[in-house]
């Protein structure tokens, strides 16, 4: 006689969210949540036990829901999540991803934009919190598909439950939750959500590993034991992060001012090759303003090669200096110019502008064409190589300042801030807090 099916997962009640932010304390005397929010059942379901969390402690929360603007219905339905959380308190705001969006890597380009929309939403509300629903079978399905792409140890850890911006820290309670309990959580309180119907979308890698789940079920490949899987390599993760922070510190010296770092090879060969790889992804990530750090098939390549001759890799170049080496962004590789007021160039630089001040601006590369307009006495002794990748105020296609180097070519210019070098990929973290590699600060861990 075969047994009785499994019970469905109950509802996520109000102690048990406690205690799913509980390895994510401290927070301030009356936390300040951001909640992405997209209208579906998870993030709902999160909102509602986020903002219940948050005013039992004095704090609160705001909703932010990303309207890509991909489908005819999507504003309706921003706004219809506006009204279910207006009926309940819970502030909410409408963030829209504008412009032309690519014929190619859609997914890709709109995850990248969805985060930068967030970020810079929770810097204007000054909320250090950034929370999202991804649950225990998307941790389960992520796993697969980096086991289908090849990943090694850090792919197959699988997404991390904290981990760092520039501007905030984003939180991933509900991984030890599987999604039925987060559909069950919205019904318990006469929640409705709204079905995304990409969902059902067979071109979707991650909605055909959806459909194939009860046949890997049957197998033992639950999201349960996936999701374990992953939780157990996190740990590894993190003893690997530990060596890797250590071989950082000891060979890198972040000009964070100048985008670029000089890096000492040697405590990189030194150490076992997986920390060695996985150091050189964190420097070639956080300078050449990838959004993910590089693939291993490239690293191993360079790897071999590092410290005898130039290299070309990752967008970043290469080159001896003295004692050491430079690593810079390749100016080839970089985005071409934007609009000042788009405020952020190439995924490393920000350049905050006064609207009106940035009309007839844009910012781009120096370039190899705009070299010889930067005199040489502003170049403050730096290497071709690293002045080309750095950003330049442009006025016609010319170069007219280079806010890293302090060089203005016209008096008269409007007065605008200095670039900051952000990058949308970290260097590194230990634990919660950032490193300092050689004298300069890294970047915070994304």
């Amino acid at each position: 006689m075969s047994g009785a099916a499994p019970a469905a997962p109950a509802a996520v009640s109000a102690e048990a969210f406690a205690g799913l932010m509980a390895p994510f304390a401290p927070f301030e005397t009356a936390p300040r949540l951001a909640v992405a929010v997209s209208g579906g059942r998870d993030s709902l379901a999160l909102a509602l036990l986020a903002d219940a969390w948050a005013r039992e402690r004095g704090g609160a929360v705001l909703a932010l829901t990303v309207d890509h603007g991909l489908r005819p219905e999507s504003a309706d339905e921003a706004a219809r999540v506006g009204e279910w959380l207006a009926a309940r308190g819970v502030a909410h705001r409408v963030l829209a991803w504008r412009g032309d969006k690519p014929a190619a890597n859609l997914q890709a380009a709109a995850r990248e934009a969805r985060y930068g929309l967030l970020r810079r939403a929770c810097a204007e509300a000054g909320i250090l919190h950034l929370l999202t629903a991804h649950h225990r079978d998307d941790q389960a399905e992520t796993l697969l598909l980096r086991l289908g792409r090849g990943s090694g140890l850090f792919g197959l850890s699988g997404m991390a439950a904290e981990s760092y911006f520039a501007e905030c820290r984003l939180l991933r309670p509900l991984l030890p939750v599987p999604r039925a309990a987060l559909a069950a959580t919205c019904r318990a309180v006469g929640q409705p959500w709204i079905d995304d119907p990409s969902n059902g979308r067979a071109d979707y890698a991650r909605v055909r590993l959806r459909g194939l789940a009860p046949l890997l079920a049957a197998e033992g490949l639950t999201a349960e034991r996936l999701a374990a899987t992953a939780d157990r390599l996190g740990r590894a993760r993190a003893a690997q992060e530990a060596a890797v922070a250590a071989v950082l510190a000891a060979a890198v010296d972040l000009h964070h001012d100048l985008g670029f770092a000089m890096l000492d090879p040697a405590p990189l060969l030194a150490a076992p090759e997986e920390v060695g790889l996985r150091a050189l992804a964190a420097v070639l990530a956080c300078v050449g303003g990838g959004a993910y750090a590089p693939r291993l098939e490239s690293l191993e390549g360079a790897y071999g090669r590092i410290g005898q001759e130039a290299l070309t890799v990752a967008g970043c170049r290469l080159v001896r200096r003295g004692g050491g080496w430079i690593v810079c962004r390749e100016a080839g590789r970089a985005a071409p110019p934007v609009p000042l007021a788009a405020g952020t160039w190439d995924g490393r630089w920000t350049w905050p502008a006064p609207a009106a001040a940035a009309e007839d601006f844009s910012m781009g590369a120096v370039g190899a064409g705009g070299l010889g307009h930067v005199p040489r006495a502003a170049r403050r002794g730096l290497p071709a190589v690293v002045v080309e990748g750095l950003p330049t105020l442009l006025r016609g296609g010319v170069p007219v300042a280079v806010g890293p180097l302090q060089w203005v070519a016209e008096q008269g210019l409007p007065a605008f801030p200095s670039p900051r070098f952000a990058p949308r990929v970290a260097m590194t973290y230990v634990g919660r807090g950032g490193l300092r590699a050689g004298r300069r600060p890294l970047c915070m861990q994304v």
